[in-house]
């Protein structure tokens, strides 16, 4: 290819980083949006329908586990190319005219469509976006799970009243095909930085090749980001854990088997703990609203797509902060106590039957929990390598993903019994209360390093 056709990072590249981390979650917000109808039509329980969402993140947080290393492995289109074949395919799935297994089918392959998302798209960030631009991007791509929410819970009702459910799901699959063809003109055009390791190629001898080369410039490049992040941060925590990375990067060229800083499993504690009030409270608010407020089925969709517009404006919001060097557990803490007082209020509203403690419940639930992952991934980014940063990115997001399969699952069970949501918006609420808990203990540990 001509050098002229190849340009720095722009919209086209950032639209195809947001629709990779969107294109997955359309199935299953988009099934939450019409959740009541689903359920009637199919015959299920509550209960049944959250095992959808289990089965697609049980699927996600597997592969984040067992994916994130192959990831690494391979080339940066031909990954975008699966996520995008595999978010298709799922919606596909749903419009034929079968049994509740298809279903769960389906929310399998849309599992797995989003769980080495993560990885491909941060490699993608830390090669060929630069230093000025990436932690804003990251923000901006991370808010690709609520832009999700938002068009799958505004259309996707819309369409259901037209062409039933499964239409809906049929046409929606027509967004990860246009973002995959242009992902491939969208990574053809954006160079790689100077400096940045080899890409990976699509072979295993020269896939292992590459990684050889690409773990010793990530020892330099690890190293001396370790040193820069050390003596910038305001956080002693986050300086600690900087510069520990000097030594796992050197060990990591010793032993060519990358070891993670302790943050590293502290974000995957706190996002497993979210992640299990953060998707049962996506998962049955829709059917909440409809079933204990009487809202008809597009209303019902509306609250979910408040609470995803609101979320991609925090989440962008939040990723500021994180680039201007706010501490990780400071703004983790905050984040736990504003969806706290947003659990109370869903109590409110099935308490009192008013509207509005809903709404204002759905817009604290998307400007607070719904931001925790831009946090989690900018506080990654700080401490790991690119060579290594789709395998550690899965291990976080295998943490988050773990919590969105057992939210729901947790949250249909309650519902199902004679507690009803009522006493699932008091689980979640103490959920919320221990990731408050842990947010204070790693601020008490960043104290005694001073």
């Amino acid at each position: 290819m001509d050098s002229s056709d190849r340009r720095g990072p722009g919209t086209g590249l950032l639209t195809v980083l947001l629709g990779a981390v969107s294109a997955g979650p359309l199935l299953l917000y988009g099934l939450s949006a019409s959740s009541d109808s689903l359920i009637v039509d199919l015959g299920i329980t509550e209960a049944q329908f959250g095992l959808l969402a289990t089965a697609c993140f049980t699927c996600a947080a597997i592969g984040n586990a067992t994916l994130g290393r192959m990831a690494d492995r391979h080339s940066d289109t031909s990954l975008m190319t699966a996520i995008f074949a595999l978010a298709a395919a799922a919606l596909l799935l749903v419009g034929i005219p079968a049994g509740f297994g298809v279903l769960v089918l389906a929310a399998a392959f849309s599992g797995v469509s989003q769980s080495f998302t993560n990885g491909v798209t941060n490699r993608i960030l830390l090669d060929r976006v630069p230093d000025s631009k990436r932690i804003g991007w990251v923000g901006i791509k991370q808010s690709g799970v609520q832009v999700s929410q938002l068009v799958a819970s505004v259309v996707f009702p819309l369409l259901a009243g037209i062409a039933g459910w499964r239409g809906a799901s049929l046409v929606l699959a027509l967004i990860p095909l246009v973002l995959m063809v242009m992902s491939w003109h969208a990574l053809r055009v954006t160079p790689m930085l100077p400096g940045a390791a080899e890409p990976p190629v699509d072979d295993e001898a020269a896939g292992s090749d590459a990684e050889t080369v690409g773990s010793d410039e990530a020892v330099a490049a690890g190293s001396d980001e370790a040193v820069d992040t050390a003596e910038t941060t305001d956080d002693p925590t986050e300086a600690t854990v900087a510069s520990s990375a000097t030594d796992v990067v050197a060990e990591a060229a010793r032993t060519r088997s990358p070891r993670y800083p302790m943050m590293v499993w502290a974000l995957g504690l706190f996002g497993l703990l979210n992640g299990i009030a953060v998707q049962a409270t996506n998962v049955y608010m829709p059917l909440f609203s409809v079933r204990e407020l009487g809202f008809p089925l597009v209303l019902g969709g509306a609250t979910a797509a408040l609470a995803g517009a609101v979320g991609v404006a925090a989440r962008v919001g939040w990723a500021r902060q994180m680039a201007r060097g706010a501490s990780g557990p400071h703004v983790l803490l905050l984040l736990a106590l504003i969806a706290l007082v947003g659990a109370g209020m869903f109590s409110v509203a099935g308490l009192t039957g008013w509207a509005w403690p809903l709404w204002l419940a759905a817009a604290l639930h998307g400007a607070s929990a719904l931001g925790v992952s831009v946090v989690l991934m900018s506080a990654l980014m700080r401490s790991i390598p690119s060579a290594s940063m789709a395998s550690a990115s899965g291990m976080v997001t295998a943490g988050m993903f773990a919590g969105f399969a057992a939210g729901p699952l947790i949250m249909g069970l309650i519902v199902s019994s004679s507690g009803g949501f009522l006493l699932g918006w008091a689980v979640v609420g103490l959920i919320y209360l221990l990731c408050a808990a842990l947010a204070v203990v790693l601020m008490r540990a960043a104290g005694k390093t001073r």
